[in-house]
């Protein structure tokens, strides 16, 4: 159709055509054109309800197709909801990722007064490191934080920003989370801040024993910010790097094995292990293995005899990190921006923290089965939850085929000497009979939190038919949440505030409903309680309104709101210009080796594929060739082989085209193929014969013709370490794994493998003659040329 206008300012159809000028789509496919496709706000917030709680687009898309009746009846597309799920994160982003996080944040303090952050600029007031901590967060570490496992493992993002998160165990010896930062690198500086802001998150109280791996940085924060904490290393890991680092003795010997688990997990008392670990060294001939030197000087960090002493929830590994850096793998992405990661992040956590509470219902609803009807039995299932009470049931159980060898009476001290039957292995017991107290060898109590079977044996013998209520910890009893806890403010910990509002409303209700009763009885009370509810309903929504009004950017910042914040960390944070990025930084496949695993890379290295490195050719000074007319003949020839081999090509295709046969294309393929053989094989015959030429040469102007020409010697790789002749014949002995070892056994969340040795590559050989020849051709260059005709 074609519209003009006329003079007198009116418009006037020229030209129509009645029919269509284009495809007219089929019934079918209407649904796909631009104008039919638009997506209601119902099912918007239907698809933005469902990317936030992580489910994938086309699930989405499928699910809502089948609502409709199908996806002609839907009236949009898959790609309508990516691009309004984008449109919305580009919105959410509009003003950069720092603005937003620091936004998301004092949203959050704006919500409960307790939550806290911090974060850390740089010179150029960049992001550089972020923790966060919301009041459940807070509640949990001040409970069970005495044990806490630090892991940076995990990365998050494109830019591999490496996640810290800081766990533990509750009363069901389930994963609780204590914070979590998000770190820009892994030095010493970066573990400081984040333990010093840890501390200032909790009121100060420090872990009484942290795991970590053995990373020094780590090891190097832990001794300036928590040196009354125990530092304790993966006992797992140990083993695994003693695999690689001692596999030859693991396999030529059968006690090896048994003897190094025993100096790590056995002894009870130093003198003994410092003899075990000498009789191993002595017996193995190890005493001057360099890795068992570096191992011993941190003995205080992996060996249970120095770590009886100290409380660690009955753990000694790091297998709980592993096993929450396996869980997160399922709710982030590298993809995600800053609040979709923050959003995932609190879905984790509710999972969490619902596994807290299906097993508070279970243990309200089902008491654990006892194996034994005893007294002692029947009070510590009342005390302890279940996942507890289970670890001591077996401990009593053990108790019952306890044998008493000795006793000495030293009143009021009573020393028993307790082994199992049939064991050699006995165990001191001393029971106080003034305080009933007892203390025995093994540190269970110590170590676990619960008693050992050989104390229960004395306390039998001793006719103590109830567990002392010494003997009981709080963390993990069913009363472990029971109390209050204290902010960094000094403010009660209010977990859930949305719980404060209900109580707030049910006290309004019960005094309006007394108040309305006894006005209801004369018409002039009833009359001036109403005018008076008129002027509450009033007072109330200016103050609403008030509040409505703030902007929501400066919630945490206004006193009235939170008199207990930062102003000065909150003017800090809203100074930040952005979130740093590592310059360069390459995304990897798998998961980030930690310290321990990244041990094995030089080893690999050593008994790897390749150890032709780089050549050194020693050529006489005193040969002189003329490399030009070398190479001119080295061209002659060369060309003379293409001629020849062009020459065969052309006789065979002009065979097939006499002949006619239908493989007429199958010979010509042939043709080429021989083309190239011929011509990379003659190039490779010439070059030899080059070489074996200027040899000739060089003998001639040195006057030595015993030496060889070249004389090559490998160089050591910028990488590689030395390898010694120990580590030479292990390296072809088979790999000893954990998954041999009937104790230490790789834990069930991790599935790496020893390292392979690698294949020689079928064509090292023709990679070390190019190395030579590129060598020759350099130093001949450099040496003064004169004119020489060609030796041949």
């Amino acid at each position: 159709m074609v519209i003009s206008r006329q003079k007198n300012g009116k418009y006037r159809i020229t030209l129509f055509e009645a029919k269509h000028n284009h495809e007219v789509v089929t019934p079918r496919s209407k649904h796909k054109l631009p104008s039919q496709r638009k997506i209601s706000a119902a099912q918007a917030a239907e698809a933005e309800l469902a990317n936030r709680s992580g489910i994938r687009q086309k699930l989405v898309f499928e699910f809502m197709s089948k609502q409709a009746g199908g996806r002609e009846n839907l009236g949009f597309t898959l790609k309508d909801i990516s691009n309004h799920l984008q449109s919305k994160r580009m919105r959410e982003m509009k003003e950069g990722e720092a603005f937003t996080l620091i936004h998301y944040f004092e949203m959050r303090k704006s919500e409960n007064a307790s939550f806290f952050y911090e974060i850390q600029l740089d010179v150029d007031d960049q992001i550089t490191n972020i923790f966060w901590a919301d009041p459940k967060i807070v509640v949990d570490y001040d409970l069970f934080g005495d044990v806490v496992c630090f892991d940076t493992t995990y990365r998050t993002n494109k830019n591999r920003r490496p996640l810290a998160p800081i766990i533990g165990v509750n009363h069901h010896r389930q994963t609780v989370v204590f914070g979590a930062a998000l770190l820009y690198d892994e030095t010493a500086e970066t573990f400081s801040w984040l333990f010093r802001t840890l501390l200032k998150a909790m009121c100060g109280k420090k872990p009484v024993t942290i795991f970590t791996d053995q990373d020094p940085a780590m090891a190097k924060a832990i001794a300036e910010v928590l040196p009354e904490s125990h530092h304790r290393l993966c006992r797992w890991h140990i083993y695994q790097n003693a695999l690689k680092k001692l596999n030859r003795y693991f396999q030529s010997s059968n006690s090896f094995a048994a003897e190094f688990k025993s100096c790590m997990c056995d002894h009870e008392y130093e003198d003994d292990f410092f003899q075990a670990w000498e009789s191993m060294l002595d017996k193995h001939g190890l005493q001057e293995n360099s890795w068992l030197k570096f191992i011993f000087e941190v003995r205080e960090k992996w060996a249970m005899v120095y770590g009886r002493n100290h409380f660690c929830a009955n753990m000694t590994t790091t297998q709980l990190s592993e096993s929450f850096n396996s869980r997160l793998r399922h709710y982030l992405k590298s993809t995600n921006n800053v609040l979709e990661f923050f959003s995932h992040f609190e879905r984790l956590l509710e999972d969490l923290r619902h596994n807290e509470l299906d097993s508070n219902y279970d243990m309200s609803q089902r008491l654990p089965v006892l194996r034994v009807e005893v007294l002692l039995l029947k009070n510590s299932r009342d005390v302890y939850t279940p996942k507890i009470f289970t670890f001591f049931q077996e401990e009593y159980k053990k108790s019952l085929d306890m044998v008493v060898n000795t006793c000495y009476d030293i009143s009021p001290l009573f020393e028993y000497k307790v082994c199992m039957y049939g064991c050699t292995r006995e165990h001191k017991v001393i029971f106080n009979s003034t305080d009933q107290t007892v203390v025995c060898s093994c540190n269970k109590f110590e170590f676990a939190g619960f008693l050992c079977s050989h104390a229960l044996k004395v306390l039998d013998i001793q006719n103590i038919k109830l567990l002392p209520s010494r003997y009981i910890l709080k963390r993990w009893t069913k009363q472990a949440r029971v109390g209050c806890v204290l902010d960094s403010y000094g403010c009660i910990v209010k977990e859930d505030p949305k719980l404060d509002i209900t109580n707030r409303y049910k006290d309004l209700c019960r005094n309006a409903v007394n108040i309305a009763s006894k006005a209801a009885e004369t018409e002039e009370a009833s009359v001036f309680l109403a005018k008076k509810m008129v002027e509450l309903n009033l007072d109330v929504e200016r103050i609403l309104k008030k509040k409505t009004d703030l902007p929501s950017n400066e919630i945490g910042m206004d006193p009235s709101h939170n008199e207990h914040v930062d102003v000065a960390s909150v003017i800090s944070a809203y100074k930040a210009t952005g979130i740093k990025k590592k310059i360069g930084t390459s995304r990897v496949k798998g998961r980030p080796k930690s310290f321990i695993e990244k041990g094995s890379r030089k080893r690999k290295h050593a008994c790897g594929e390749t150890h032709v490195t780089s050549t050194t050719v020693n050529i006489p000074a005193s040969l002189s060739v003329d490399y030009t007319q070398v190479t001119q003949w080295d061209t002659a020839i060369f060309s003379l082989c293409i001629g020849f081999s062009v020459l065969g090509s052309c006789w065979i295709s002009a065979l097939g085209r006499f002949l006619h046969w239908v493989a007429a294309g199958f010979l010509h393929w042939i043709a080429a193929a021989c083309n190239v053989w011929a011509a990379v094989f003659l190039m490779q015959l010439h070059q030899l014969h080059s070489l074996n030429r200027l040899a000739c040469v060089s003998d001639v102007e040195s006057g030595s013709r015993d030496s060889g020409p070249f004389h090559t010697k490998p160089k050591a790789h910028a990488e590689e370490e030395e390898v010694s002749e120990d580590e030479r014949r292990e390296s072809k002995l088979p790999r000893y794994t954990a998954e041999d070892d009937p104790v230490l056994g790789r834990p069930k969340s991790q599935k790496g493998k020893a390292p392979r040795r690698q294949r020689q590559s079928p064509r090292g050989s023709q990679r070390r003659f190019q190395v030579q020849w590129a060598s020759h051709r350099s130093m001949v260059e450099k040496q003064p040329q004169e004119k020489l005709s060609p030796p041949y």
